[in-house]
């Protein structure tokens, strides 16, 4: 790994901390809140692709699990890893890295369309499914209605797929922002 990448890797998990400071929203009948922090993973993986995006997300967790508070709501420490959120941060790591493959696969012919299907199955669809499953298990609700209550996440994260979709369409497509991730 080039000191660029590690560089890169790191301020892309800065990202994802920082959008755990925008405060979670909270909802009344699902025990995992709404969070902007999804966001940074899809820009991890689109930017890096799937090894450097997927690695960002990994050292993010492994910081939360250390007890750093970088969740939003100021959530750190293993026991976050115990409760009802557990399935949707184990699939971060998972939803980055096939968004990453894609991406990778695509990169020369990178265009909006490919980026927004792409986090829209990987990051949107299979992270809500798998989350609210897990949290159904977890909480003791049903997986048909955790996966009902879990439709809640959507519109949001609908609209996160697309300004990931466009942020990355319009810098993967920026000769200068070529330029930086050319792999020497």
């Amino acid at each position: 790994m080039s000191t660029k990448f590690l560089v890169y890797t790191a301020l892309m998990t800065a990202v994802i901390a920082v959008l755990g400071m925008v405060p979670p929203i909270p909802l009344a009948f699902i025990p995992v809140p709404i969070v902007l922090q999804n966001l940074g993973i899809f820009l991890a993986a689109v930017l890096l692709g799937r090894k450097y995006g997927t690695l960002s997300v990994i050292v993010f967790l492994l910081l939360v699990a250390a007890g750093m508070p970088l969740l939003s709501g100021g959530r750190g420490g293993i026991g976050v890893f115990q409760g009802p959120s557990v399935g949707f941060l184990i699939m971060y790591p998972v939803c980055a890295y096939l968004i990453g493959l894609i991406r990778d696969m695509f990169l020369t012919r990178t265009n909006f369309l490919v980026l927004l299907i792409t986090i829209l199955l990987f990051g949107v669809v299979l992270l809500d499914l798998v989350g609210a499953i897990v949290m159904g298990i977890i909480t003791h609700i049903p997986v048909g209605k955790a996966i009902y209550l879990s439709l809640t996440f959507m519109p949001g994260d609908v609209i996160k797929a697309i300004l990931a979709a466009l942020i990355g369409n319009i810098l993967l497509n920026h000769s200068r922002f070529q330029q930086l991730i050319k792999r020497q």
